[in-house]
């Protein structure tokens, strides 16, 4: 048995699915009633990892664990000393490029090296998986993309390598179904550096339509984002490290294709994969 955090996420759907083709039984773990949009034959559990006291119980038959940092909070701590007890041995972190390469706010980089900390620490066998932008992150145009042929943002010139969350589900799965990645700390990237006007045009190019991307003051765009009812932290965090990549791209590394053995996915497999999504 296998459990996730951050079931409902966008690589935590694409980690239980990639595991259940394999034949893995899988417990996902939701916070609030997510257990409707959860894949057939996967054990569902409902409950805040804030508070995790009731979790042991959870973790029975429980042999491997992914965790998502934004998923467990505070509770991580608490979570990692209950799967020793349970005797769970491989466990996977979704971490964040931006603990070894710097970009945005340190508070937010010091999330993940928190528990970067808490995991090596544990005693299981640990991967710690740093990853790069996610390619679905692009999922935030497509009111504009449905509205228009313009997309309108801060920061045009930033440039990150986007992973397709494919590729990252796949490692995790390696990781998790298997103690050979123990210890092992990787930096997963897509294959490809490019901004965002670039990200833009593949994806037109994936609908049939031709796109474009029109720069906006930062301050502008926070003040949009802020409008929308949205948290102080997401303009915080986006803006901030769109910033950073303007000034100097994010990384690029072969290690998917190291992993898997073939190529990693580019941002126009994902547009691509996506086409319906953004009315392609």
């Amino acid at each position: 048995m296998i459990l996730i955090t951050g079931a409902n996420g966008v690589v935590g759907r694409q980690v239980m699915d990639q595991l259940l083709q394999g034949g893995s039984a899988v417990t996902a773990v939701t916070r609030g009633p997510g257990e409707a949009q959860l894949p057939g034959g996967v054990r569902a559990v409902s409950g805040d990892l804030f508070h995790p006291q009731w979790f042991e119980a959870a973790l029975e038959g429980v042999e491997a664990i992914q965790i998502s940092p934004r998923a467990t909070g505070p509770g991580l701590g608490d979570l990692l000393k209950l799967a020793a007890k349970q005797g769970v041995r491989p466990a996977v972190l979704l971490s964040a490029t931006t603990v070894e390469y710097p970009a945005g706010e340190a508070r937010f980089a010091a999330q993940f090296t928190l528990a970067e900390d808490l995991i090596m620490s544990s005693g299981l066998d640990w991967t710690v998986l740093r990853l790069a932008d996610f390619a679905a992150n692009a999922l935030a145009w497509v009111p504009q993309i449905k509205a228009g042929d313009v997309v309108r943002g801060a920061y045009g010139q930033a440039a990150t390598s986007p992973i397709h969350e494919t590729d990252i589900a796949a490692v995790a799965v390696q990781a998790l179904r298997t103690s050979a990645h123990a210890g092992k700390v990787y930096t997963l990237t897509g294959p490809q550096s490019l901004d965002q006007f670039e990200k833009v045009r593949l994806i037109g190019a994936a609908i049939g339509r031709s796109l474009s991307f029109q720069e906006l003051p930062p301050d502008q765009v926070r003040q949009g984002l802020l409008a929308q009812g949205l948290p102080e932290e997401v303009p915080a965090r986006l803006l901030g490290s769109l910033a950073d990549y303007a000034n100097q791209p994010g990384p690029t590394t072969a290690t998917v294709e190291e992993l898997l053995g073939r190529p990693a996915l580019t941002f126009a497999d994902w547009a691509h994969d996506n086409a319906r999504t953004f009315g392609g």
